[in-house]
């Protein structure tokens, strides 16, 4: 994998962890040489991913929409800065060309990002690792909701797989970089 992109909170949410996993990630990525994509914030996590990559001589490209960077004050040690009008833009640019993506604890735009990334999978439109690092069981309850769409028949099992989950950083990089499209194609 040479580029992955990074969905988190424009918060920092209310427990150490969040932001030690945002540091950790950053770090993992930068020494792996693999290139960042990210949402521009400089605040929340996404500040603190950018930072951690910044100080870890990594690559990274924000992309950011022009309410947001007025909003959340677009990060200004990211040289390679996009700035975009619409959100449908920046979710497009911010997998576009990637091997993957990775979710950290979020809110609805880090959820709605996820699950757009999925339903494109799902569609064959998108055909990389999608991470999810549950962080600190983060997202068991979502995990579950998972689950319960597979048991009442609104997910496929197959489709449900596109997921892929760990606590874990390396783990989770070890699981993304195995992975194997098999979304399945019909309803």
């Amino acid at each position: 994998m040479k580029s992955i992109a990074v969905f988190c909170g424009a918060n920092k949410g209310n427990k150490p962890c969040f932001e030690e996993a945002a540091t950790e990630l950053g770090q993992v990525l930068a020494q792996r040489s693999i290139h960042v994509v990210f949402g521009g914030g400089s605040v929340g996590l996404m500040g603190v991913l950018a930072d951690s990559v910044l100080a870890n001589h990594g690559s990274i490209t924000g992309i950011i929409t022009h309410q947001l960077n007025g909003l959340e004050l677009g990060h200004t040690g990211v040289k390679d800065m996009i700035v975009v009008e619409t959100m449908s833009e920046r979710r497009k640019l911010l997998i576009e060309g990637t091997d993957g993506i990775i979710t950290l604890p979020g809110g609805y735009g880090s959820l709605d990002e996820h699950f757009e990334a999925l339903t494109l999978a799902q569609l064959l439109q998108y055909q990389r690792p999608i991470g999810l690092l549950n962080v600190n069981g983060y997202y068991e309850p979502l995990i579950q909701m998972l689950d319960v769409m597979v048991e009442n028949g609104f997910l496929r099992p197959q489709n449900r797989h596109l997921c892929i989950v760990s606590d874990n950083i390396a783990d989770l990089l070890d699981k993304m970089k195995r992975y194997e499209h098999r979304a399945l194609e019909k309803w």
